[in-house]
């Protein structure tokens, strides 16, 4: 016998949304463009290996002089910046623009053995390669105690 679970919340948040998006449509005039302007959040990537720890984030459209990494004494990395809306032709009427623009702050915890003196970061195609590399461990030498 196969039991499947049921949320009812789950399922009334998902109706409760449906509803939402209908009321929306049918409220705006269709001589009237829907245009809602979203704030930007970069998509982050998160990878590690034994020696590096490894961060690629979708900066499309962000200047690279307008993007900034730090990393503060709790080691907690921030990338922030600015992806500003620009818009070259002032003739053209926007419909609809699915586009996120505005200023954006990310911040992740990285782990203790990091070696946050040596991060090397590289720009390319609008994602921002971060490689932070793993301080080796000190393995604790063997030791012998003389018994008294």
């Amino acid at each position: 016998m196969t039991f499947i679970h049921f949320n009812p919340v789950r399922e009334f948040e998902n109706i409760t949304k449906e509803f939402n998006q209908i009321l929306r449509n049918i409220s705006a005039p269709e001589n009237k463009p829907r245009i809602s302007f979203q704030k930007f959040n970069p998509r982050v990537d998160i990878l590690e290996d034994e020696a590096n720890v490894y961060f690629e984030i979708e900066l499309a459209g962000v200047p690279k002089d307008k993007a900034a990494i730090t990393v503060n004494e709790e080691n907690i990395i921030t990338i922030k910046g600015s992806k500003e809306f620009e818009r070259k032709d002032e003739v053209k009427t926007c419909c609809k623009n699915e586009r996120a623009y505005g200023d954006f702050s990310r911040s992740f915890q990285l782990p203790d053995n990091t070696d946050n003196s040596k991060i090397e970061a590289k720009y390319e195609n609008g994602v921002l390669f971060l490689t932070i590399p793993k301080r080796e461990q000190v393995k604790p030498k063997e030791q012998t105690i003389t018994i008294n």
